[in-house]
């Protein structure tokens, strides 16, 4: 049954990029503009716009664009920049463009990662330990303000503090590639920073509820009767048991940091992947911005995968669905 499970949510995730494919390229050929009029500019002729879709392939069919593309991407081939969006010249391969970027991605995520679910799964098991104290109450007040205010604020918001009024950390993230130990950490603090209050809330809150919901449960209920201490169900039983939609939120926050940071990367000027794929939409930069979002899509999709296997392998009840 598990083997059966596994292929089942591995068809479904083919088939989701497959879909996903077919919709972004559709999304970016009707985007407003004509890159051949950004590289040529205002001053070009018809007959030099003509010639420069020709080589550029942008006179062909839309269905003939959309298998080439995937028949290159199926090959790992991500395509050639056609503006030369972000450091990319016009020519300059997506693969070297995005490389720096996706790294640079990643690291912000992984620090977030790191620092986020241990914090998040500490305050949020503290919260269901002693629900209806005052910690309790503190925690689940900070973190539905937290999860009200978007992250934009919360970066403003620390750039005036931080930066401005004491002047502890840089206001502006940036990243020559040389860094190394304090400068590291110093240029990474403030996007980390924002990052891990944002994703904290999230995991906090549902922690703490899915912990509570499973206390509820027959099982736990007789456990209480004879005495059992409640940090220990909770720790021994309920955890176990509430792991599933733990995990499940877990995996969207992470897809979230590669995908969904494009504010924090503008605001903090991160040379991140995400910043790199805004790039390509304003000078559309049409295979960048493809190649960025099959990225972010293929990231949602494995992660909401090993989630599902990880519900599937934490609790027996679902291995034998059928």
């Amino acid at each position: 049954m598990l083997i059966r499970a596994i292929l089942r949510r591995t068809v479904i995730g083919v088939a989701t990029l497959f879909v996903v494919s077919v919709l972004i390229f559709t999304g970016t050929s009707v985007l407003p503009g004509d890159v051949a009029q950004i590289i040529l500019g205002q001053m070009a002729t018809p007959e030099g716009l003509a010639a420069l879709r020709a080589k550029l392939g942008m006179d062909q069919p839309a269905t003939v664009r959309y298998f080439l593309w995937l028949g290159d991407l199926l090959t790992g081939d991500l395509g050639i920049s056609k503006a030369g969006s972000g450091f990319g010249t016009v020519g300059t391969a997506i693969s070297t463009m995005i490389n720096a970027r996706l790294w640079n991605t990643f690291r912000l995520a992984g620090m977030v990662a790191v620092i986020a679910i241990p914090l998040s799964l500490t305050l949020g098991l503290t919260a269901a330990m002693y629900p209806g104290t005052r910690l309790d109450r503190m925690v689940t007040f900070t973190t539905l303000s937290l999860i009200s205010v978007p992250e934009f604020f919360v970066a403003t918001f620390l750039v005036l503090i931080l930066a401005v009024y004491l002047g502890w950390l840089p206001a502006i993230a940036y990243m020559s590639g040389n860094e190394s130990g304090w400068q590291l950490i110093r240029a990474l603090a403030m996007p980390t920073l924002t990052l891990v209050i944002v994703v904290s809330a999230q995991i906090i809150r549902m922690t703490r509820a899915t912990v509570l919901n499973v206390m509820n449960s027959p099982y736990i209920e007789m456990a209480i009767l004879k005495g059992v201490p409640r940090k220990r169900i909770i720790l021994r039983h309920a955890l176990f048991n509430a792991i599933g939609p733990i995990v499940n939120v877990i995996a969207l926050n992470l897809a979230w940091l590669v995908s969904g940071v494009v504010i924090v990367e503008t605001i903090f000027a991160y040379p991140g992947l995400a910043k790199l794929m805004i790039d390509g939409v304003q000078t559309r930069d049409l295979p960048l911005v493809q190649a960025c979002a099959m990225i972010f899509c293929a990231t949602y999709v494995i992660l909401i995968f090993i989630a599902d296997m990880a519900s599937i392998l934490s609790n027996p009840r679902l291995r034998h669905l059928k």
